[in-house]
C-alpha cells in the first residue's frame, strides 16, 4: 500500500476514531508493575502502519527489532502487535506460556477463506481445533498413513522427471520453468494423496485452480484495513478492490471442493473399499450422533487447509532450493555425487535411498533455515494477559514470530547469511519446534502437523533433480539475475522472479 493512500486513509477515519483512540488509552489499565515492549513510536490512528514495507514484511520487521529489540511493539491501526525476533525470546514465550499464545486472530481474509475459522490452521485455540487436527492427524498425516503415501509420491515425482527428460531429449536442452513444474508436482500428490484423484490434470479446473492457489496465499497473509480499522475500514477495503478479489477466490476454491465432494458423494458405493481423507470427512460430517460431527462447511475449511498448505510451501521451498543450488555450485556438485555414486544406474531414486543421503537432507534443513515457507509463520493472539522477558503482554494481542530473522541469527548460527548445509551434519537441531533456533514449521501446541509429509516430498523431488539432470541458467540470463532473491508477498515466501533452468540430461553429448 503507496504512502498516498496511508495518507488518504488518515484523513478519512481520523475524526472518527480519535474519540475511539482516546476511549482505549483512558480504559486500559495503569496498574501494571511491568512496562510494555519497547517499539517505534505510533502515530495517531495508523500506528505503525507508515513504517512496514508490506511487499517484505519479515524483512522489514528484522530491521526494526534490530533496533527495538527481539520483542518488540507495534500497532496497526487499532491492534497491537507483538513480534518476537530471536530464539530465547520464543523459547520463554513459548515454553512459559505456550496455552497463553496458541490462538488465531480473527482476520478478514483467513477467516474467509477458512469459512470462519472451521478449519485447522486458523481456528481458535479450543475443543473445535483440537478435534479437527486429531481427526487430520489419524486419517491422513500420521507417519504410518504417510509411509502409506510412498507409491504416490514415487509415481508423480517420475511422471516429473519423465516430462522433463520427454522435452530436454528433444533439443538435448530444455528450459523448465522449476516454479510451476514444482507447484503442478505438490498439487497433484497432495490431490491424489488427500482426495483420492489428480484434479489438477483435468485441463478446466487446472488453471483456475492454480491461478486461485497463489492469490488465496497471498489475500492470507494480506492486510484488510477492515481487521485494523473496523468497519469504516471495510469501506476502504471496497473500494480498493481487496474485498471483491476476496470473494472471488473464495468462490473458485468453493466451486472446486464442492467438485470434489460431489465426485466422493456420487461415487461413494465404489469407494468403499479405498477410503480417502474426503470420504474421512464426509462420513464424519454424516454421523450427527457423535461429538466429532462436522458440518459441510467445516469440511472445504479442512480441505483448504490441506491443499493450500501442503501444495504451495513445499513448492516454494524446492524452488529456493534449486536457486540457492544454482548459486552455489560446490553444493550442488557434492550433492549430486552423494546422490548419483549411491543410485548409480538404477534411473530414479525412491524413499529408500534417502535414508543413506544426509548431505540431501541437509540440504534441505538449510534451505528451510535460510528460505521458511512462511516466514512470519502463521499469526497468533494471545488470550490471557502475561510476562515475557520482563514485559506486560496484554489479551488480544496479534503476534508474529519471525522465523526468518531467527534462522539468519548470528548468535545461533555462524556465517548465519551463507548456504553451508554442513552445518546440519553433525548438528543435533531438530526440525519439529524442539530447536527455537529453527522454526521453519512453527512450535509449541500451534506447530505444523504436516511437517514430516512436507519434509520427504521435498527431499524425494530434489534428490530426483539432481539426479537425472545437469542445470544451466538460460542463454542471456545474468548470474545476479538468476540469483534475485526477491519474494512475494503472501502468507507463503514465493521467489518473484519464477525460476527458469536449462535441464540437460546427464548423459546426453
Amino acid at each position: 500500500m503507496s504512502s498516498l493512500h496511508f495518507c488518504l486513509l488518515s484523513l478519512s477515519l481520523f475524526i472518527i476514531f480519535v474519540f475511539l483512540l482516546k476511549h482505549k488509552r483512558n480504559h486500559a489499565s495503569n496498574t501494571t508493575t511491568h512496562p510494555a515492549p519497547p517499539g517505534p513510536q505510533p502515530l495517531p490512528l495508523i500506528g505503525n502502519l507508515h513504517q512496514l514495507d508490506l511487499s517484505a514484511l519479515h524483512c522489514c520487521l528484522r530491521q526494526l527489532s534490530q533496533f527495538h529489540g527481539p520483542l518488540m511493539s507495534l500497532k496497526l491501526g487499532l491492534t497491537p502487535m507483538l513480534v518476537i525476533s530471536s530464539a530465547k525470546t520464543v523459547r520463554e514465550a513459548i515454553k512459559a506460556n505456550d496455552l497463553k499464545f496458541s490462538s488465531r486472530p480473527s482476520l478478514v481474509g483467513q477467516q474467509k477463506l477458512s469459512y470462519g475459522g472451521l478449519d485447522m490452521a486458523f481456528a481458535p485455540y479450543g475443543e473445535h481445533w483440537r478435534r479437527t487436527r486429531r481427526i487430520s492427524m489419524v486419517n491422513l498425516l500420521n507417519p504410518k498413513r504417510v509411509q502409506s503415501f510412498r507409491p504416490i509420491r514415487e509415481d508423480e515425482v517420475s511422471k516429473m522427471v519423465e516430462r522433463i527428460s520427454h522435452a530436454a531429449a528433444a533439443s538435448c536442452w530444455h528450459t523448465v520453468n522449476l516454479s510451476e513444474t514444482l507447484l503442478l508436482l505438490t498439487a497433484s500428490i497432495i490431490c491424489r494423496i488427500a482426495f483420492g484423484k489428480n484434479y489438477i490434470i483435468e485441463p478446466e479446473p487446472r488453471i483456475h485452480v492454480l491461478t486461485s492457489l497463489r492469490e488465496a496465499q497471498t489475500l492470507l497473509g494480506s492486510l484488510f484495513f477492515e481487521d485494523h480499522f473496523g468497519w469504516a475500514g471495510s469501506v476502504v477495503d471496497k473500494v480498493t478492490g481487496f474485498s471483491s478479489k476476496l470473494q472471488r477466490v473464495f468462490v473458485e476454491l468453493d466451486s472446486f471442493y464442492e467438485m470434489m465432494i460431489r465426485d466422493h458423494l456420487e461415487k461413494k458405493k465404489e469407494r468403499e473399499d479405498r477410503d480417502d481423507f474426503v470420504d474421512v470427512l464426509l462420513r464424519t460430517s454424516e454421523d450427527r450422533s457423535g461429538s466429532a460431527h462436522v458440518g459441510r462447511d467445516h469440511v472445504k475449511a479442512v480441505l483448504m487447509n490441506i491443499f493450500i498448505g501442503a501444495t504451495d510451501t513445499n513448492a516454494a521451498t524446492l524452488v529456493w532450493a534449486m536457486m540457492a543450488l544454482k548459486k552455489n555450485p560446490r553444493v550442488m556438485n557434492k550433492a549430486q555425487s552423494e546422490i548419483r555414486s549411491l543410485v548409480r544406474s538404477k534411473g530414479f531414486v525412491d524413499e529408500d535411498d534417502l535414508l543413506c543421503l544426509p548431505y540431501l537432507k541437509a540440504v534441505v534443513k538449510e534451505t528451510l533455515r535460510l528460505y521458511p515457507p512462511a516466514p512470519l509463520l502463521l499469526p497468533r493472539e494471545t488470550t490471557q494477559r502475561c510476562i515475557v522477558s520482563g514485559y506486560e503482554i496484554r489479551p488480544k494481542t496479534l503476534v508474529s514470530i519471525n522465523a526468518w530473522a531467527i534462522g539468519r541469527g548470528g548468535e545461533y548460527w555462524e556465517s548465519a547469511e551463507e548456504f553451508r548445509p554442513e552445518r546440519f551434519l553433525e548438528s543435533d537441531v531438530d526440525i519439529s519446534g524442539q530447536s527455537f533456533e529453527f522454526l521453519p514449521f512453527g512450535c509449541g501446541r500451534r506447530v505444523c502437523p504436516g511437517m514430516s509429509l512436507g519434509v520427504v516430498t521435498m527431499e524425494l523431488a530434489l534428490a530426483n533433480l539432481l539426479y537425472s539432470f545437469e542445470w544451466e541458467l538460460p542463454e542471456g540470463m545474468e548470474e545476479e539475475e538468476e540469483g534475485d532473491t526477491e519474494a512475494t508477498p503472501g502468507i507463503t515466501m514465493h521467489k518473484k522472479i519464477p525460476l527458469c533452468l536449462i535441464a540437460k540430461i546427464r548423459n546426453c553429448a
